[in-house]
């Protein structure tokens, strides 16, 4: 009976420890929790021996890595080694309060080949006709895009620059500059409004596309739409980027 008893008690703690959380902070120090939020500053949890407690937010950066219930991990940042100094002074350890969070506004730059194609109508096509231009052009470029902020909740503010040179496949020459402020949700949508250059006319475009991440690298699909003399021009852009510095 005793040893009934004693199997079915360890057989509990074993199941309450894989039931939970380890979260390992950035000086060493272990900590059983439940995980319930992580944003781009914070990892909010509760403390597995006080589940009825308070929620406890840390800086993320505090944080060296998340090993889940599930056997998975999640590593948040690496420590520096022993005996050689942090590259940023260390913020004071505790929770997070107002104004004490990591910035929000640090610049994020990157940069990637497009490449697409661009269908001119009406008034557009007939004054590219002059110029021996098809309707149809392909287009290759490379974007070069800043992102200003990125919010809490994984809102950012963007601004792209994309040169690109269309008309190849007709043995020809067509370059145009797109510069465009925007805005980029938290799940990859994506709009943005600005100038559209090219030798034959000024306007402005207006994008919107979605960007799709795997490994590291981002992958982005974007539409724009460009009007002015008559008709409209669609693009339809495709690439690959990934940061920069």
């Amino acid at each position: 009976m005793h040893r009934l008893l004693l199997f079915v008690f360890f057989s509990l703690l074993a199941l309450t420890a894989q039931a939970q959380d380890l979260l390992t902070k950035q000086n060493g120090d272990e900590v059983p929790v439940k995980v319930l939020e992580i944003t781009p500053t914070e990892v909010r949890y509760k403390r597995t021996d006080n589940p009825d407690g308070p929620l406890i937010s840390v800086r993320r950066s505090d944080v060296f890595m998340i090993r889940y219930a599930n056997g998975t991990k999640e590593v948040m940042g690496v420590a520096p080694a022993p005996g050689l100094p942090a590259t940023a002074p260390a913020l004071p350890p505790g929770p997070v309060v107002p104004g004490d969070e990591e910035p929000v506004y640090n610049e994020v730059h990157l940069g990637g080949p497009r490449i697409g194609f661009t269908v001119l109508t009406a008034g557009v096509a007939e004054k590219a006709s002059e110029y021996n231009i098809k309707p149809f052009l392909t287009q290759f470029g490379w974007q070069f895009e800043t992102r200003i902020f990125r919010l809490p909740n994984g809102t950012s503010g963007l601004f792209e620059v994309v040169p690109l040179i269309g008309g190849l496949e007709q043995n020809k020459f067509v370059p145009s500059l797109n510069a465009l402020v925007g805005i980029r949700g938290p799940k990859g949508f994506e709009f943005g409004v600005g100038p559209n250059l090219t030798p034959l006319s000024a306007s402005i475009a207006l994008a919107v596309g979605t960007t799709y991440r795997s490994h590291g690298i981002n992958f982005p699909v974007n539409l724009a739409v460009v009007p002015g003399n008559g008709g409209l021009r669609f693009s339809l852009l495709f690439g690959f980027n990934s940061r920069r510095y």
